[in-house]
């Protein structure tokens, strides 16, 4: 029997580690990646595959399949998840079919809340906790677009047998993809989380990439101001998080590619619907329930909604 894993979401992160798994198991008799797709993206890549675009290289990969049809998809042993945090239920919704209670799902949203919404949908089923580090976005349907070198993949379960997710470890090696089991896997989804929202809500509500953010020290200050005010939120919750989250967070700023930005801010400035919620009011929304005070979030997401 073959191994059926489905990529819902063809974005900046499903693209890529997606289109790195569909070039490893293309020939493979025992692992299957099926991406799910639709409209212009699914005809794109079934017509001319998916173009991956790093800064020194483009890649063409194929999946085994490329649809949105529940019937041809079948049902899937694995599912990676990576749409956008506010189309979670919809899209899940939309391949029920394909979801059985052996199905594990890796959900690798820029959120938090996704395992606990994922739950409500799927209560039986093994929902793995995971986050990535990785700068990329669609270009144009079935095109993606990788910027720097940095790209991981973090993930782990509290519930699941170690096997299980030591066969998922394997398959992403075998992809080459840099993939860590980890076992305080909240506390690292969180220092992601603590990263990315403070960086899509400062980004958004200046208009500024990282570069200008870094150079500018109003605005750098409401980065630094916006990190301490998750940290909070973070520390009421139980998280234990590295003492120095805050600097750690910063250096992994400085580290990131000036010119690149949040993809909040890109979808803000295209006019597409944005995560606000998932990564600035949820923070609110979070320290009002542990009783944190977080005036800048507050006053960001109230400008972005």
């Amino acid at each position: 029997m073959k191994t059926k894993i489905g990529i819902l979401g063809l974005g900046g992160v499903g693209g890529y580690f997606g289109g790195l798994l569909a070039k490893a198991y293309f020939e493979s008799d025992g692992i299957e990646i099926i991406f799910i797709a639709r409209g212009e993206t699914q005809k794109a890549i079934a017509e001319k595959g998916l173009k991956i675009i790093t800064d020194d290289s483009e890649t063409i990969v194929y999946p085994k399949l490329v649809s949105n049809n529940p019937d041809e998809i079948g049902k899937l042993d694995y599912l990676i998840c990576a749409t956008k945090t506010y189309d979670i239920e919809e899209s899940l919704l939309s391949i029920k079919k394909c979801i059985t209670l052996k199905t594990v799902v890796l959900p690798l949203y820029n959120g938090v809340d996704a395992p606990e919404r994922i739950k409500k949908i799927f209560p039986e089923n093994e929902v793995l906790l995971g986050c990535v580090y990785i700068i990329s976005m669609i270009i144009s349907p079935g095109t993606i677009r990788k910027i720097g070198f940095y790209e991981k993949l973090f993930f782990g379960s509290k519930t699941i047998p170690i096997s299980k997710l030591e066969e998922l470890q394997s398959i992403f090696k075998n992809a080459k993809i840099e993939s860590y089991l980890v076992e305080n896997i909240e506390e690292t989804v969180w220092e992601k989380f603590i990263f990315i929202s403070a960086l899509a809500s400062a980004t958004s509500y200046l208009n500024q990439n990282i570069g200008e953010i870094l150079m500018n020290k109003e605005s750098k200050d409401i980065y630094v101001a916006l990190l301490y005010e998750i940290e909070a939120v973070a520390k009421a919750k139980g998280l234990q998080l590295p003492t120095d989250i805050v600097d750690q967070t910063i250096i992994k700023l400085e580290k990131s590619p000036k010119n690149a930005t949040s993809s909040m801010n890109r979808d803000l400035l295209a006019g597409n619907k944005t995560e606000v919620t998932s990564l600035t009011q949820f923070v609110v929304n979070e320290g009002l329930k542990y009783g944190v005070e977080t005036p800048l979030y507050e006053k960001i997401a109230n400008a972005l909604l």
